[in-house]
């Protein structure tokens, strides 16, 4: 889903990335995954082009910051640390470290392990993006803030833990896809 924050707030936008290649838990709180596929359209259209995050990326490592980690992008509850955040030929590839210190880091681990949650989810601003013939929103250069663990992604293909699950023609994924639809119709997302 991409949203923007309510009026008068940082006007961020969220991208939630569910892949058959996603997020893995492992030694119980260290996670890894793809935050972005690059060509692989979302449910509102956008696909991200490769090398988007470049700048942000280098921008970030320059002033000596990192890509937050957050819980279903709370800037309430951070919940650990992203240790490797970089772009790759499929996209955007993240490394971090739950936190047992918090509370809600421990919950979050226990969820990604049980299968409860299993979506990574982006924040951040288009900097430079362009439409293209069938009207999607091609993004180009990306201000990365922050990457969350969430309970719904946008994008099908972006997902914790079983990596070799196949999402199309999964019920489970159509429900939470019809769930999502919903949601956003009524106004809550």
């Amino acid at each position: 889903m991409t949203t923007a924050n309510g009026p008068g707030e940082t006007g961020l936008e969220v991208k939630y990335c569910q892949t058959k290649a996603g997020l893995s838990l492992v030694d119980g709180m260290k996670v890894e995954g793809y935050a972005s596929l690059f060509g692989h359209p979302d449910r509102s259209g956008d696909v991200v082009q490769p090398g988007a995050y470049a700048a942000s990326l280098a921008q970030l490592k320059g002033e000596g910051r990192k890509v937050k980690m957050l819980w279903q992008h709370d800037p309430a509850q951070p919940i650990g640390v992203w240790d490797e955040v970089r772009e790759d030929r499929r996209g955007l590839f993240v490394r971090g470290r739950l936190l047992r210190d918090v509370a809600r880091g421990r919950e979050a681990a226990a969820l990604v392990e049980a299968g409860a949650i299993d979506g990574l989810s982006i924040g951040y601003r288009t900097k430079r993006a362009e439409r293209d013939r069938e009207g999607r929103r091609l993004l180009h250069e990306i201000e990365l803030w922050e990457v969350s663990l969430v309970t719904f992604p946008m994008l099908a293909e972006a997902r914790v833990g079983r990596k070799d699950e196949e999402p199309c023609g999964d019920p489970l994924h159509e429900l939470v896809a019809a769930i999502e639809a919903v949601r956003q119709e009524m106004g809550a997302g």
